[in-house]
């Protein structure tokens, strides 16, 4: 796709995607950055998007990172209620346990490889299954296995030293 269809793919229907995502339940701004993203996504795949049915996809794609972000952001609020009230009951001792194993965990995440990190965060904290996660990144389950296993193994390690 040349700059100039991108351009073209963009000036038709941006308004269009964004105004769906707004009816779908998204805030302004939310839906101005996920319409963005949609586009951003089609031209870093290089994506030939044939001018009849370039709505349909760019709105399947628009519902899909709609949806993603709901889960994400609803597993995420669901966690950390779920750690306010476990950290309530924690004493000050385990307070510093948990705060370190915490950092010890950010810095083991910061350490694995990009392709690792990617599988993990999307199963464990978007909750995709390996099959959706295959198809998102263009891999095989049994690549998304493999790269999960690997990072499995290398945070078991790290935190565990």
């Amino acid at each position: 796709m040349t700059k100039e269809e991108f351009k073209v793919l963009f000036d038709s229907y941006y308004d269009s995607v964004r105004s769906y995502l707004f009816y779908r339940g998204a805030e302004k701004e939310q839906a101005s950055d996920l319409a963005q993203d949609v586009f951003l996504r089609i031209w870093e795949k290089q994506l030939d998007a044939d001018p009849k049915t370039a709505l349909r996809l760019l709105y399947k794609m628009a519902g899909d990172m709609f949806v993603s972000q709901y889960r994400r952001e609803n597993l995420e609020m669901n966690y950390r209620k779920a750690l306010k009230n476990d950290t309530a009951d924690f004493s000050p001792e385990d307070q510093l346990r948990y705060n370190e194993l915490n950092a010890n965990y950010t810095k083991a995440l910061a350490g694995l490889g990009e392709r690792q990190r990617t599988v993990f965060l999307m199963a464990r904290m978007d909750g995709l299954k390996y099959h959706e996660i295959a198809e998102r990144l263009n891999l095989s389950v049994k690549a998304v296995e493999k790269r999960m296993s690997i990072a499995l193994g290398y945070l078991k390690k790290a935190l565990h030293e």
